[in-house]
């Protein structure tokens, strides 16, 4: 699979169907295959995986061509059993994603988050009848901690069933939490680490020199202009340290992400499809050892007795 990952999050709100057409066109033109998505997203749960389908649907291979993720968990109706990880709502969430996508089997099926109230014997067995029935590849998972990969890994094991493949969990150069476990324990298990909000909602982007230029950022709202607020005189270091390399603060911010130990791919979601051509930079940045102690000592790991990594740092 690519080592970008095309999110589709702002397809049906800030991206129209056409342009997410384009996009995904665009993004198969550059060699990117993998394509995440989610049965929540869009302006209202299950519009983004139409405008998917109706793109499928348009044929030239494109569903043979694509890697295709998808997940389930949080609600797609007011009804109990329209929620969660339960056997019911598994089986019901994949056959309506299926439907809505347009084919007849998902490469990646992810929980979006983890289930507290169901048993790890009832998600495996639901999951384990999807892949009997040739309705999904495999299985990965989203926001989990490090602790929820072993528990989710040995429950598999003990049913002799492949398991997690992937995790998709918040990364970048201003959340480095999950360095501490769940980086670890995706390295352990072998699984693959998508992670997500690369760019840390924009502030990682460039926000002040577009500021500066007069333009607009999702970093000046919402919570990222709070994270901005909270940390504007190590952004501004930050894009210094971009502008004295020459490279613009969103590719080294996606560079940085695919240089870590067991990171397989950042997710982009671009809103245009200049946006996508803009991202394919990063695949041409090496950041040398200076630069990456530069970034360390700019945007800490919050190891502890950081001198070690994880989890052997909490060891002496």
């Amino acid at each position: 699979m690519s080592r970008l990952v095309l999110g589709t999050m702002n397809f049906g709100t800030v991206t129209s169907e056409k342009e997410g057409h384009e996009i995904m066109d665009r993004a198969h033109e550059h060699g990117l295959n993998f394509f995440d998505t989610a049965n929540v997203y869009g302006a209202r749960p299950g519009v983004t995986e139409q405008i998917i389908g109706r793109w499928f649907a348009g044929g030239g291979d494109r569903r043979e061509k694509t890697v295709l993720a998808t997940k389930a968990y949080l609600p797609m109706g007011s009804w109990p059993n329209e929620k969660f990880l339960s056997a019911l709502h598994i089986r019901r969430a994949c056959d309506a994603s299926l439907k809505r996508l347009g084919t007849d089997y998902i490469d990646v099926y992810q929980m979006h988050h983890i289930d507290r109230n169901t048993q790890w014997e009832e998600v495996w067995e639901a999951f384990s009848v999807l892949r009997q029935q040739g309705k999904v590849l495999y299985f990965g998972s989203s926001n989990f901690a490090g602790w929820h990969i072993a528990q989710a890994q040995e429950a598999a094991r003990s049913r002799h069933f492949l398991g997690l493949v992937s995790e998709q969990s918040i990364y970048n150069l201003m959340n480095r939490w999950i360095e501490l476990e769940v980086l670890p324990a995706a390295r352990h298990y072998g699984l693959g680490v998508i992670p997500w909000s690369p760019l840390h909602g924009g502030v990682l982007g460039g926000v002040l020199r577009k500021r500066e230029q007069g333009g607009a950022s999702r970093g000046d709202s919402g919570r990222s202009a709070d994270a901005l607020a909270a940390h504007l005189k190590i952004i501004s270091t930050y894009e210094k340290l971009c502008a004295d390399i020459g490279e613009d603060p969103a590719h080294v911010g996606l560079a940085w992400l695919l240089a870590q130990d067991g990171v397989t791919g950042p997710i982009i979601g671009p809103r245009t499809v200049e946006q996508l051509d803009g991202s394919l930079r990063a695949l041409a940045i090496t950041l040398n050892s200076a630069t990456l102690t530069e970034l360390d000592e700019l945007f800490p790991s919050p190891a502890p007795n950081g001198a070690k990594p994880a989890p052997e740092a909490y060891a002496w």
